[in-house]
């Protein structure tokens, strides 16, 4: 976080919430009366301040809907899964450490699968 986001927040802003990331949510505290083409209000500031690394796919899916004007209406129990379908929200872990690596990949220094002789090399004529 910036000194000016933090200033910002101090001054103008209302938590709206947390997530279980620890991500802390906020909006501005006076909305500002702002009349914009066709008699409309301008809309309410709302902004995320991370818990760690600034990831913007480190916010759940029902706290992006808010922070996007989606829908009004603040997530439930700090945006965990609803339904028992659902997975709980993961982040997007490539270009970390504790991405994905399949055995063979050149990052993972493992043994590769041979191959299963289904492959034909190209050769020009």
């Amino acid at each position: 976080m910036t000194i000016g986001t933090r200033i910002f927040t101090w001054l103008k802003g209302e938590l709206a919430g947390t997530d279980a990331f620890g991500n802390r949510y906020y909006r501005e505290r006076h909305r500002r009366r702002l009349k914009l083409g066709g008699g409309r209000d301008s809309r309410e500031r709302r902004w995320v301040i991370y818990h760690g690394d600034e990831d913007a796919s480190r916010v759940p899916p029902m706290w992006h809907a808010w922070l996007h004007h989606t829908t009004d209406q603040l997530p439930a129990n700090g945006g965990k899964p609803l339904y028992p379908w659902q997975k709980p929200h993961e982040p997007n872990l490539t270009g970390t450490p504790a991405a994905y690596r399949p055995s063979g990949s050149v990052l993972k220094r493992g043994p590769r699968a041979r191959a299963t002789g289904d492959y034909e090399p190209w050769t020009p004529e």
